[in-house]
């Protein structure tokens, strides 16, 4: 309870062809300015530098321990950088009401099991200073796919994508500025995927913005405005996914992003 607690409610409270200047509002959403992070001497992080436009879906791409989570860590002042300045919405990120225009989902959610889908939504959207609507978290469970009768069930009972479900509807029932979502897809079977893309298309259409880990290319192709490769803690691309394919000479994403990290097909 106690490491989930405090990963959800401080996101909620709160080399690269980086196209600076160029924004879709007067400012970035999020700006990374050469951000160096290490773990003794292992490096996580090496000058990465990267701006995410206002109302853009922003896709970040990488092998296990490519330093994805802990540059979502830095970004959420879960753990702190070496070197490098982080800004949300043009504050620097360790003031702790820069995040709250955010939504954060980790990637290995574990709500308190002892609540029921109810008592978490409800506790989480007090924490977002929402209010808890009825008929808005039913319409959210249909669009996710997700039971009712989910909402009186201890979330013991429930399985992987259940969970998932109930951490992206505490999510996007949030009305933030901002989703930060790590790994959202993970333990989604095909529908609840489809559906979730169709959830995130309404995002699209009120102008917020979408920054999201994956393995899943083919989703960050269909959904993405731009993406970032990032391998062994350094940025290798920033573009839009068309353009890792023509740079590389790809029929498709994922043999660009091999060709990408040097990883013969």
């Amino acid at each position: 309870m106690k490491r989930t607690a405090c990963f959800i409610v401080l996101g909620t409270l709160a080399a690269g062809d980086t196209e600076k200047g160029h924004f879709m509002g007067d400012e970035a959403a999020l700006r990374f300015v050469e951000v160096s992070k290490s773990y003794g001497r292992a490096p996580a992080l090496v000058n990465f530098s990267l701006e995410v436009r206002r109302g853009e879906f922003f896709g970040l791409v990488g092998v296990n321990g490519a330093g994805k989570t802990t540059l979502i860590k830095c970004l959420l002042d879960f753990c702190l950088a070496d070197s490098g300045a982080i800004e949300i919405f043009g504050t620097p990120h360790r003031v702790t009401a820069s995040r709250a225009k955010l939504a954060f989902l980790p990637e290995r959610f574990v709500p308190p099991y002892y609540l029921t889908g109810r008592d978490f939504l409800e506790y989480m959207l007090t924490l977002h200073s929402a209010a808890y609507e009825p008929q808005q978290v039913e319409r959210m469970f249909a669009a996710l796919d997700l039971d009712r009768e989910a909402l009186m069930r201890p979330v013991r009972a429930f399985s992987k994508g259940m969970t998932q479900k109930l951490g992206l509807g505490a999510c996007l029932l949030s009305g933030k500025d901002l989703y930060v979502l790590d790994e959202p897809t993970g333990g989604l079977d095909p529908k609840a995927r489809a559906l979730l893309k169709s959830s995130l298309g309404k995002l699209r259409g009120a102008g917020r913005t979408v920054f999201f880990t994956s393995h899943a290319l083919a989703d960050v192709a269909e959904i993405c405005d731009r993406m970032a490769v990032l391998h062994a803690g350094r940025m290798l691309f920033a573009g839009e996914p068309r353009q890792l394919c023509e740079r590389f000479g790809a029929p498709d994403l994922e043999q660009a992003f091999l060709r990408c990290i040097g990883t013969p097909a």
